[in-house]
């Protein structure tokens, strides 16, 4: 979540009125994450999360997001529901943007995570993956490793100023990762995006995901993946340390619901390094082009260097446990 497009007095008005939410009393801008723009608004009834779309969302599958928190509502996962305007659609037009309108989900990130929670968040995904693998809609991983090229070649030697080594290292990882990516593993629709603001504790309890914008077809185990380099690091100052206890914890949670196979333990370690290096390089453009003007706090690409450093001196699944 972030803001880069600024609302008037005018526009919030113009929302008011094409949605039945009552009177919006008190807006603002949530700071946190980095891809869309995110106003907090509420109103004289309840609390809602308006986002609008901007770079890296294509028109076209806002639809599929949509649809998906629905479909998931229904069937009882804990998430923001969209809400449906006057003119019976999830969706609108704003300053030549899409954006929608979705229910406030209670509670906050748990920013220090415990071993329990981390087998807690691990049978939510679980849970996740095996409901998503009854919802018939379908959207392309647009952030897979086949656009990690195009990305790699708009990140330019002004980076050098963070690292010298980030161009090197995106290069040869690259190339290798491309040449040992899995082509044919267990796959549904995952979150994609799975990193702790993302996730919700309400009174110390788990109470759902938010932010399913990234949401895509694609490897049950890349989702795991995420999470591992999201959730199981723990910074001593300028250094993020594995935390195995963690990474123990949310695989066994996980497999309490879902049971790896075989071929995804095989490929487990392809996969983290994968997910590590493709938010090196989303971090590294966003450090280069992100708006001086937007409110947001820019993520330091560095911590996924270290990330994908780190998993370079694995091999096997069991070295994660």
């Amino acid at each position: 979540m972030a803001v880069y497009t600024k609302l008037t007095n005018k526009d919030f008005l113009k929302i008011q009125d094409l949605f039945s939410i009552g009177k919006i009393l008190k807006r603002s801008g949530i700071k946190k994450g980095i891809e869309n723009t995110n106003y907090l608004l509420k109103t004289n009834k309840k609390k809602y999360i308006l986002t609008i779309f901007e770079k890296r969302v294509n028109k076209k599958d806002v639809p599929f997001f949509m649809n998906l928190m629905s479909e998931l509502n229904s069937k009882k996962i804990k998430c923001p529901k969209p809400i449906k305007n006057n003119k019976k659609k999830f969706f609108f037009n704003i300053k030549k943007k899409t954006g929608c309108l979705v229910s406030f989900l209670d509670g906050n990130e748990k920013k220090n995570l415990t071993s329990n929670d981390c087998i807690i968040i691990g049978k939510n995904i679980a849970k996740l993956h095996k409901i998503t693998n009854k919802i018939k809609l379908f959207r392309k991983n647009n952030l897979s490793i086949n656009s990690w090229p195009k990305l790699l070649y708009k990140i330019d030697k002004r980076i050098n100023k963070l690292d010298k080594n980030i161009i090197p290292t995106l290069k040869n990882n690259l190339r290798t990762l491309k040449s040992s990516w899995p082509k044919k593993l267990p796959k549904g629709i995952i979150h994609s995006d799975l990193f702790i603001d993302n996730i919700f504790f309400s009174k110390r309890k788990f109470n759902g995901f938010i932010d399913f914008y990234f949401s895509c077809n694609d490897f049950y185990a890349y989702e795991l993946s995420i999470c591992i380099n999201a959730l199981c690091f723990k910074k001593k100052g300028k250094n993020f340390i594995y935390d195995r206890i963690k990474a123990r914890n949310l695989i066994k949670g996980y497999q309490r619901i879902r049971k790896l196979k075989a071929i995804e333990k095989e490929n487990f370690n392809i996969l983290c390094k994968g997910s590590a290096l493709r938010y090196l390089l989303t971090r590294s453009y966003d450090y280069l082009n992100t708006p001086k003007s937007a409110l947001i706090k820019i993520k330091d690409p560095k911590e996924y260097l270290q990330k994908l450093q780190f998993h370079q001196k694995l091999n096997l699944f069991e070295e994660y446990l």
